[in-house]
């Protein structure tokens, strides 16, 4: 390992970087003489610093946004270590529609040099996964989920495995799966090549990388946050009924292929069914469809079979479909980072593309999360008036002012010049008034002494409850 670590050191100074082509990389005859049937000639820049360090056999990190050939820089390799040492190679994914696109990825490459593969994923039967198993695949692609099922099961071993990846490695953490990841990498041989990508790099995996690879060589094409150059980016400023008006007039205007973004399944779902109704070719996918139906959606919107296509985030990442033209964010995502990938379903393999969100007056907020986040204005288009800054911080101060003066310490004569002032609570606070009959501030009476030690110190004199205690701890707490 130490000697090819140096010999393909210099792997990471690029001099003529944009000039390198796949023939440059160390890439075999016969893999090179596919990629140019697939009209490939050109690397993408993470694919020309990725390539020749792994297929030297070294650890790497390759941090990228989506869209960019992450798929084919860690599938060339693999399939050129598997030829020469004759092992297994595994990708784990984190959903379905990810797993099952990179399978197909890895098919254009492989299958006209007689590469097996398998896929194993939720949802689908067991008996199809394991009759691909006995065929005793070359790469097997799966989910970290189902991956443990198959474990457990004694129906696949990690014995073989001499490269493996962790794609989307940091979605998979959000996802939840850190348990299942930590479970593989422990099971796999100690003698392996480890591949890991990602959109970002938070402290999980920095702690993947410090105690499951081997001197990893890190590879960060652009930056996280980065949207891709060819992505016209534009807000609409609407209210918030008016999502589906805006929508129909954006489908108008645009005539290819949509992929439309919802916040939740059940608005991706009515959705759909309002489109539809209106004779617009829409499908939907979510996690609530079966494997079945999501696979059906997918390739129907592949196809241009539908033209319109509307998903949750768990399509976000794992989506790659080529000419999209249009991506609508019905509803700004829950975490700015989806916005990222969201709009990285257009704009690919070097095609511009447009990317419109639409966004309510109050939500001003969150824009700046994202326009952070990418460092860069977005256009905006304002059917609303959108609440500037200034009017934020000139109605806070009228708000704390006229609370001030609502509450003020002067005297008060009586309480019908009370029930004179304008008050917002209207009769309920004038009958209030006169059931209470409260006195002006001058004739209360004094406290006593005792009295005035319990205002001062609340918990003098009284036990307090345990249980109150405690409920009180978890209300505060959580």
């Amino acid at each position: 390992m130490t000697n090819i670590t140096k010999k393909h050191a210099p792997a990471l100074d690029f001099t003529d970087e944009k000039e390198l082509k796949f023939a440059d990389l160390g890439i075999s005859d016969s893999i090179l003489e596919i990629l140019r049937k697939l009209n490939l000639e050109n690397p993408t820049p993470i694919q020309k610093k990725t390539i020749p360090i792994a297929i030297s056999g070294q650890d790497l990190i390759g941090v990228a946004q989506t869209g960019t050939g992450k798929t084919f820089a860690f599938g060339i390799p693999m399939l050129e270590r598997i030829g020469q040492l004759k092992g297994q190679g595994l990708v784990v994914a984190p959903t379905r529609e990810l797993a099952l696109q990179v399978e197909e990825s890895i098919k254009k490459l492989g299958q006209a040099l007689g590469l097996r593969t398998a896929v194993l994923i939720g949802g689908e039967s067991l008996d199809r996964q394991l009759f691909a198993l006995r065929k005793k695949p070359h790469i097997v692609v799966a989910t970290p989920g189902r991956l443990i099922d198959h474990l457990k099961r004694r129906t696949f071993k990690l014995d073989q495995i001499i490269t493996l990846v962790l794609d989307e490695a940091d979605m998979m953490l959000d996802m939840g799966f850190a348990p299942q990841i930590k479970a593989i990498l422990d099971q796999a041989p100690k003698e392996r090549q480890t591949m890991l990508f990602s959109a970002t790099m938070p402290a999980a995996i920095v702690k993947i990388a410090a105690t499951y690879m081997k001197l990893p060589v890190s590879i960060e094409v652009a930056p996280p946050g980065t949207t891709a150059a060819q992505v016209d980016q534009e807000i609409f400023i609407i209210r918030g009924e008016e999502r589906f008006e805006h929508l129909q007039k954006v489908l108008v205007t645009y005539e290819g292929s949509v992929l439309v973004f919802a916040r939740t399944k059940h608005g991706v779902k009515a959705l759909t069914m309002k489109l539809q109704s209106l004779g617009h070719k829409a499908v939907e996918i979510h996690s609530n469809l079966s494997l079945g139906r999501r696979r059906a959606a997918l390739e129907g919107f592949k196809s241009k079979k539908d033209r319109i296509l509307v998903a949750t985030d768990v399509a976000a990442r794992g989506l790659d479909v080529n000419g999209i033209e249009l991506v609508v964010n019905y509803n700004l995502p829950d975490n700015s980072g989806d916005y990222v990938h969201r709009i990285g379903r257009t704009g690919r393999a070097g095609k511009t593309g447009k990317a419109i969100t639409f966004a309510t007056a109050d939500e001003r907020k969150e824009i700046m999360i994202i326009e952070k986040l990418i460092n860069k204005n977005i256009k905006r288009t304002e059917f609303v008036q959108f609440a500037k800054e200034s009017a934020f911080s000139s109605s806070a101060k009228s708000f704390g002012s006229n609370k001030r003066k609502s509450f003020s310490r002067g005297p008060r004569n009586n309480m019908s010049q009370r029930s004179e002032r304008p008050s917002s609570f209207g009769r309920g606070r004038e009958s209030s008034a006169r059931n209470f009959g409260a006195a002006p501030i001058s004739e209360r009476p004094k406290l006593s002494t005792s009295a005035l030690a319990r205002r001062s110190h609340p918990a003098a004199g009284r036990p307090i409850s345990r249980r109150s205690s405690a409920s009180g701890f978890a209300r505060h707490s959580f």
